[in-house]
């Protein structure tokens, strides 16, 4: 899950990042955007970043539950496990009856 929310985060960036440039204080007599400075609006971007991308991850899994591919997985590996199994039953009687033909 980790490693889903690192590479989420780092193509959402990557992604939507190229065209940020943060804008100018245009007053520099508003207090509010003088203390917030452009360390504290970097760091509201990258929360706003943050909360995007988790919430995408988490649709994006909500989707893959819903198609339910574990169960299909699963089915698959019981179907491939009997049709092996059976063809190496057929393959072992081959090389059996090869080397002690009766």
């Amino acid at each position: 899950m980790n490693k889903l929310l690192v590479i989420t985060m780092f193509v959402t960036l990557s992604l939507s990042a190229h065209g940020f440039r943060l804008p100018r204080d245009a007053e520099e007599g508003d207090l509010e955007v003088a203390e917030q400075g452009t360390l504290g609006k970097l760091n509201s971007v990258v929360k706003q970043y943050y909360e995007t991308s988790i919430n995408k991850a988490a649709g994006w899994l909500e989707v893959i539950k819903d198609l339910k591919l574990e169960e299909k997985a699963k089915n698959a590996y019981a179907d491939t496990t009997t049709v092996v199994g059976t063809y190496a039953g057929i393959f072992q009687d081959q090389v059996y009856h090869l080397f002690y033909p009766q």
